[in-house]
């Protein structure tokens, strides 16, 4: 009879993927907790280049700037196919000029699951990430050298990968506990040295912002909360990514206390900001499917009431329970929003892809309130326009603009606009907005693209929203 311990570790990396039976056409997927500090993608690839593989599908729950190594093994048919929530830097850069014969799908945060569920996207191998792990796989990553705090998104790869490879910096003594991943997910367990970064877990678009331009948008945000009827005790709140929505917890904090209010719940990427309500006991409990900065990664390990949960569990809407429909208040981020409220979060004024879907749709829709804050023009590039260049997260979804011009409320939702005249918050139409933004910055030329589509923008069910067209040089 086979003795079954000490299976699963292996001598290295080549081991693992010869042990995972991986062959040419495959599908191999990542989560992206480590952000721009990610180690675990390039060296996993550079690896299966090494070894011969062709014509794998790379499905990442995001690409960010220091995926640029990627661009070489996508031109040696290494990679043939993208699955993401977005790309940016010298990747994007590539693949919005044609770099890829096949299209990138790009998913939501939710629509990643759902589309994992319903056998569109049939991970074959996921290559995972976690600092502390045992010799059976129990991992998690809320200790250790590199710890990146919850795992949400890795967790469903673990879930329904044929084959689950742990990739982790220490080796402890089992059973390691808690575990965010589970030994009955896991097939292979590798010691490597270095996973990522973590100092770069909380930059770029997850930044808490010092602009001051940001900040009155935030103030301005946080005005609208409290007066929008849905400010109560016990509502429940997630801030997107970008400068002004992460800062508008700044300045909810006063109103909290001076009302005497306390939010149920914090939803999404957690910041150290939300900790701090949390452990001021503004927000009673934090729902983390992950974890923007170190902060928010330690508290996950001390704060009982800092609840690590899946993507599943967090915005997949074919789930059993999405928390995005518990949402009373979202505050989300924008390149661009039209005068029908749609939503542009994936493709800058160039027509470049620099961007993520993320979770936008998802909270948006499942959001009571739904509130967009963006500057009305960047440099000289228009925010608000006639029509976004591409649609993510459709105007139907959206309540509310906040901008440093002034503020507009969707026509849809009468009952908000007034709430917030009532309270002396004064609103424009987005069309007079608009306009003003084209005072400003005069009309955009417009983008001259191929007809060939580079990417293919998918809503949170799986359809189709938009196509993302080569731009022309």
């Amino acid at each position: 009879m086979m003795n079954k311990q000490n299976t699963k570790l292996r001598s290295d990396l080549k081991e693992a993927i010869i042990a995972s039976k991986l062959k040419n056409g495959d599908t191999i997927s990542f989560h992206h907790a480590f952000r721009s500090g990610d180690l675990i993608i390039n060296n996993v690839i550079a690896t299966i280049a090494e070894m011969g593989f062709k014509n794998i599908t790379l499905a990442s729950s995001s690409l960010t700037d220091c995926h640029a190594p990627l661009v070489e093994y996508i031109q040696a048919g290494v990679i043939t196919k993208i699955y993401t929530s977005g790309l940016r830097g010298r990747l994007a850069d590539e693949i919005s000029q044609g770099l890829m014969i096949n299209p990138v799908e790009i998913h939501s945060h939710g629509g990643r699951v759902h589309l994992i569920q319903s056998g569109e996207l049939k991970i074959d191998v996921a290559f995972l990430g976690a600092p502390i792990v045992d010799m059976f796989g129990n991992a998690n990553a809320i200790s250790g050298r590199s710890l990146c705090g919850s795992l949400g998104y890795a967790k469903i790869d673990a879930a329904y990968a044929k084959y689950t490879i742990i990739l982790a910096e220490e080796l402890v003594d089992y059973p390691n506990s808690p575990a965010s991943i589970a030994q009955d997910c896991v097939d292979s367990v590798v010691l490597v040295d270095q996973l990522g970064d973590p100092s770069k877990i909380g930059g770029g678009a997850t930044r808490m912002t010092t602009n001051p331009r940001e900040l009155l948008i935030a103030k301005k945000t946080a005005d609208v909360i409290e007066h929008s009827g849905y400010f109560h005790d016990g509502f429940s709140l997630q801030t997107g990514s970008g400068g002004a929505s992460l800062a508008v917890t700044q300045f909810l904090e006063s109103k909290m206390v001076k009302k005497n209010i306390t939010a149920s719940f914090g939803l999404g990427g957690i910041t150290a900001k939300m900790v701090e309500l949390h452990e001021k006991g503004l927000i009673k409990k934090l729902l983390d499917v992950q974890s923007f900065d170190a902060t928010a990664a330690k508290s996950l390990a001390c704060n009982k009431d800092h609840i690590e949960i899946s993507a599943n569990q967090y915005a997949n809407p074919s789930s059993k329970g999405a928390s995005v429909d518990l949402l009373d208040v979202v505050i989300l981020s924008a390149l661009e929003i039209d005068t029908k409220f749609n939503v542009n979060v994936i493709t800058g004024s160039d027509g470049i892809i620099r961007g993520a879907s993320g979770g936008h749709c998802d909270a948006a829709v499942g959001a009571k309130l739904a509130i967009v804050v963006a500057p009305l023009v960047r440099g000289r590039i228009p925010t608000l326009v006639p029509k976004v260049l591409n649609c993510v997260t459709m105007g139907s979804s959206i309540d509310v603009l906040v901008t440093d011009h002034g503020i507009a409320v969707n026509p849809a939702r009468q009952d908000i606009k007034e709430h917030l005249e009532a309270n002396g918050i004064a609103t424009m139409t987005i069309e007079a907005l608009q306009q003003r933004a084209e005072l400003i910055t005069g009309s955009p030329s417009p983008i001259k693209y191929t007809d060939r589509i580079v990417a293919n923008i998918r809503y949170r069910d799986g359809s189709i929203l938009d196509y993302i067209y080569q731009v022309t040089n």
